[in-house]
């Protein structure tokens, strides 16, 4: 837990990291939490109060993730989702990094700089 939030905002984010906010809204969780909607919003665009919401989310949710890597093959297969086939790949360290190439031919093979350099001395 982080040291700058309070009891009032880390009580809010037990109810925010639920799934589906536990079925509350954030009137609702702003009520149980004893603070106005508006100090509940407010404290969603703090980047503390939000960090520990994600590591709050990712902790909830760390046991579920190999049924989630085990469902992606399939909607990659059933949806021929190519960004999830990327993130997947990427996750088991079978994508290499994006090398950038540049050419300095054309497609038919000319150089491109040499001309534009004999263009300049003329």
């Amino acid at each position: 837990m982080t040291k700058q939030l309070n009891e009032k905002q880390i009580a809010a984010i037990t109810y925010l990291a639920t799934p589906k906010r536990g079925g509350f809204t954030y009137e609702q969780i702003a009520d149980h939490v004893g603070v106005d909607v508006r100090t509940l919003h407010r404290w969603r665009r703090n980047d503390t109060f939000n960090k520990e919401l994600k590591r709050v989310i990712v902790s909830n949710t760390v046991d579920r993730l190999p049924e989630v890597m085990e469902a992606i093959p399939d909607i990659i297969i059933r949806d021929g989702n190519a960004a999830m086939l990327r993130t997947f790949l990427q996750a088991h360290g079978l994508l290499a990094d994006k090398v950038e190439v540049e050419s300095k031919t054309d497609a038919s093979g000319i150089d491109i700089e040499a001309i534009r350099e004999r263009l300049k001395q003329r």
